[in-house]
């Protein structure tokens, strides 16, 4: 993932920023929480946008806004800052005017999309006119900016011409920091669901975040303990976990729950340490819910109530919730069983037909003239084949046996209609 170089994050910047930096983010949580009546808070989002295929003709940055009409709701512009934004509008226009034709379109609408985002976020926020290079495999980038630092970008084109970013170059990706989410405007959650499902967007992140700025009972010892005994399974099964920090000194540590690739993760870790330093003493310990869109489907409701989708997550992320004195109607973003199980069913059948038509002549000659001991000896104690070794044994042996069930039962019809 591709992260801020912002002081909150920079391990090597100095104790006075970071503690300047600290205070302002938990002020600025702690007031959401206060305006939203609900304690978890969406720290990261990322979302991707079909490409129009619009005509680069008639496509133009916005006009400098008329700052002495009386119906102008801002404050009127000083000449300076007109000045700036003819600049900052003039380089724009020359940026585009030096891409090749076909660019064109993409860069215009990506910094359209830029702009929506920013006004979204708040007057603090702005999009840096200058194209940069990409990130995550997008070919060019805009900047969305806070105080000249950068906290969110729209990315556009491909870098590659394999097949996979030849269709990753008909859309726009936006991503947003947490940094973006921290500072913006109250409200913005329900304005960029809105703006998503205009443009029929597609979320593939959101990070869901419940604070505890005083402490989490137990502490980061509890955590460990309430994985070890069970309390974090879920449907019966238990997620993977992995420890990072110092947990002999106990400084700085994370337990992961769940794993990127499962499109689920959740990471409890001494958020006080990460802002104000490993000598922090307010034992702050952020849990934090992270989704991804792999296998499923995120909805831009997760943007509007959050609590709900972190209360859905395990009855423990429930739980935790009730903790810090919020309770919420659990929704769920299940995996997407019926795609894996059609795929499941395809590689049986591909194995199987492979079986049949490659190697069923030897194996059925081994099957009639080798002793039982030595064919058993032949077919047993093997890995998987390579294309199934993604999936669980269990599942297998439920589609293995299905499909030996659904072979008997043609046999019997077959042999009923002759």
């Amino acid at each position: 993932m591709t992260r801020p170089s912002g002081a909150i994050l920079n391990k090597h910047a100095g104790t006075c920023a970071l503690v300047l930096d600290g205070d302002e983010v938990k002020a600025r949580l702690m007031a959401e929480r206060i305006e939203t009546k609900a304690p978890v808070h969406v720290d990261w989002v990322r979302f991707t946008v079909l490409l129009r295929r619009t005509d680069v003709l008639g496509v133009e940055t916005p006009s400098t806004p008329d700052v002495f009409d009386p119906s102008f709701d801002v404050e009127p512009w000083s000449v300076r800052e007109i000045e700036q934004y003819n600049e900052r509008r003039a380089r724009l226009v020359r940026y585009l005017h030096d891409l090749p034709d076909a660019d064109q379109a993409p860069a215009a609408q990506a910094f359209a999309l830029a702009q929506q985002v920013a006004s979204i976020l708040g007057a603090d926020f702005s999009v840096c006119p200058d194209i940069k290079k990409g990130h995550d495999f997008y070919k060019h980038r805009y900047s969305i900016e806070r105080a000249g630092t950068e906290c969110g970008w729209v990315g556009f084109l491909a870098s590659g011409d394999s097949p996979r970013q030849r269709a990753q170059s008909e859309t726009l990706h936006c991503n947003l920091y947490g940094s973006a989410c921290t500072f913006a405007d109250h409200g913005w959650r329900d304005h960029l669901a809105t703006l998503v499902d205009d443009v029929q967007g597609k979320l593939t992140r959101v990070d869901l975040a419940l604070d505890f700025f005083d402490g989490l009972q137990g502490g980061m010892e509890r955590v460990k303990a309430d994985y070890e005994a069970g309390l974090c399974d879920v449907y019966g099964k238990r997620p993977k976990c992995n420890l990072v920090g110092d947990w002999c000194s106990g400084k700085g540590r994370s337990f992961y729950v769940g794993s990127k690739e499962a499109g689920k993760q959740t990471n409890l870790y001494e958020k006080g340490h990460q802002l104000f330093g490993l000598d922090d003493q307010s034992g702050w310990v952020r849990a934090e819910l992270r989704y991804g869109n792999k296998l499923r489907f995120l909805s831009t409701d997760m943007l509007r109530n959050p609590q709900n989708y972190f209360a859905g997550a395990s009855d423990w992320h429930a739980a935790l919730l009730r903790e810090a004195e919020s309770r919420a109607v659990p929704v769920g973003v299940p995996v997407e069983k019926e795609l894996q199980a059609q795929t499941i069913t395809a590689e049986v059948s591909r194995n199987l037909k492979w079986l049949r038509d490659v190697a069923g002549n030897s194996l059925a000659l081994a099957f009639q003239w080798l002793p039982e001991s030595d064919f058993m000896e032949l077919v047993t104690g093997r890995d998987m084949p390579g294309r199934l070794r993604r999936f669980k044994r269990d599942e297998l042996q439920a589609h293995y046996s299905a499909r030996i069930v659904t072979s008997r039962l043609d046999a019997l019809a077959t042999h009923s209609c002759s």
